[in-house]
C-alpha cells in the first residue's frame, strides 16, 4: 500500500482524546510523537517523557500490525465465523476496535501526566520502527519518544523498534529503557542533562537541540578521551574530559559505558549523543557510540541526527 493511502487513512482513523485541565490558551512549546504499543515499557516512555517535558503536545501513536488483532480476539472470531471472508471482515472491524482502545490507553496515561494528547493509529504490514518515522516526517514533530525493553549484548544488535527509530529519524530521538530503578526515575525530575561531547557535527546538533527542548535544564558536556587524544573545545562551554575505561570490542562501547558510569555518577537526568546517520545495517553492525550508549545505559537517551535520514519511503 503507497505510505500517502495509509496516511489518509489513519487520519480519517485518529481520535482526539480530551486534553489536560490546564489553560486551552496556552500553547504547547514541544510536539512530540509516542510510539505506543501498550507494554510496560512504551507506558514508562510516556512518564519519563512528560517528566523531561512537561506541558507539551503529544500525539499517542499505535502501529496496527498483522495479524491485526490479539490471539484470544482472534480466536473467538474464528469460532464465530461462518465463513473465512466473514472472519476477515471481523477482523478488520474488531481488530481496528481494538487498536484504538490500545492507543486511547496510551492517551489517557499522557493526559494524567499533564500532555495535551491525541491519538493516532497507522495500519502497517511490518518495519514499525521505519514506518514510525514516516509517520513523524507527516506530523513533524520536535521529538519522537519510544520505550527499549533494555536488551543487551547480541540480543540487542539488529531489529528493535527503538533501534530503528534511532537509525532512520531525521529528528531527535528519546528511548527510554524499562525498566529504571526509583532512584533513576528521580534523577529525571532535577538531574543535569550529559552531553556526550567530541566537536563533531553530530555533537554540535546534540547541544543545539538540547538547547531548544530543555532550556531551562542544567547542561554537561562531557568528553570520553581515548589514548593521547585531546579534549575538543566547545566555544562558551566547559568540557568534562573523561578517560575511557574498559576493554571492549569496539571503541563505541567503551565511550557509551564511560558516558554511561558518569552519568550514573553525576546522577544525570538525561544522556544526549549525536548519531553519524550512517545506514541502519552498517551502524548497527559497526556499534556507533549512540547505538552502544542506547543500550547500556540504565537512564533515557536522546539521540540527535546532524544529517537527513535516508529515503524510507
Amino acid at each position: 500500500m503507497h505510505p500517502d493511502s495509509t496516511w489518509m487513512r489513519s487520519k480519517e482513523m485518529t481520535v482526539t482524546v480530551q486534553p489536560s485541565s490546564r489553560s486551552m490558551s496556552e500553547t504547547p512549546t514541544t510536539r512530540i510523537l509516542v510510539g505506543y504499543d501498550g507494554s510496560q515499557s512504551a507506558s514508562a516512555a510516556i512518564e519519563i517523557g512528560a517528566a523531561l517535558l512537561p506541558e507539551a503536545e503529544a500525539w499517542i501513536g499505535h502501529l496496527w500490525t498483522p495479524p491485526f488483532a490479539s490471539e484470544p480476539l482472534r480466536q473467538r472470531l474464528w469460532k464465530g465465523a461462518a465463513a473465512v471472508n466473514e472472519f476477515v471482515d471481523a477482523i478488520e472491524r474488531e481488530g481496528a476496535g481494538e487498536a484504538h482502545r490500545l492507543a486511547a490507553m496510551g492517551a489517557t496515561l499522557a493526559v494524567a501526566a499533564d500532555w495535551d494528547a491525541h491519538t493516532l493509529v497507522e495500519r502497517t504490514y511490518g518495519g514499525e520502527g521505519v514506518h514510525l518515522t514516516q509517520v513523524a516526517e507527516k506530523l513533524d514533530p520536535d521529538l519522537i519518544v519510544v520505550g527499549s525493553r533494555g536488551l543487551g549484548g547480541a540480543k540487542a544488535v539488529l531489529g528493535s523498534v527503538s533501534d530503528m527509530v534511532v537509525h532512520y529519524a531525521a529528528r531527535p530521538v528519546l528511548v527510554v529503557p524499562h525498566p529504571l530503578l526509583m532512584a533513576e526515575r528521580a534523577d529525571v525530575t532535577d538531574g543535569p542533562i550529559i552531553i556526550g561531547w567530541d566537536g563533531s557535527a553530530g555533537a554540535q546538533a546534540a547541544l543545539a537541540a538540547v538547547a531548544r527542548l530543555f532550556p531551562t535544564r542544567t547542561v554537561e558536556l562531557a568528553s570520553v578521551n581515548q589514548g593521547d587524544q585531546h579534549t575538543p573545545s566547545a566555544g562558551s562551554h566547559d568540557v568534562i574530559p573523561l578517560a575511557a575505561h574498559g576493554r571492549h570490542a569496539t571503541a563505541a562501547r567503551a565511550v557509551a559505558e564511560t558516558l554511561a558510569g558518569h552519568a550514573r555518577h553525576r546522577r544525570a537526568a538525561l544522556v544526549v549523543v549525536g548519531s553519524r546517520g550512517r545506514s541502519a545495517v552498517r551502524e548497527a553492525l559497526l556499534g556507533s557510540v549512540a547505538v552502544a550508549t542506547v543500550h547500556h545505559a540504565h537512564r533515557p537517551i536522546m539521540v540527535v541526527p546532524h544529517v537527513t535520514s535516508p529515503d524510507v519511503s
